[in-house]
């Protein structure tokens, strides 16, 4: 999944108008959320430790 936003990212630095793509928003925007769902999960594992 990194490689492939690493990807994206750099054909975008390189051809602004990839922005107009829809595939290109659904990308970043499930790229980011799944980013933050993992670190909710390290947060909530964290927590959970601590507070036992």
């Amino acid at each position: 999944m990194a490689r492939l936003t690493l990807s994206a990212l750099e054909r975008a630095s390189q051809d602004p108008a990839i922005w107009r793509q829809p595939e290109v928003h659904h990308a970043v925007l499930i790229s980011g959320l799944t980013v933050m769902v993992n670190a909710m999960a390290h947060l909530q594992a964290d927590l959970e430790s601590t507070s036992g």
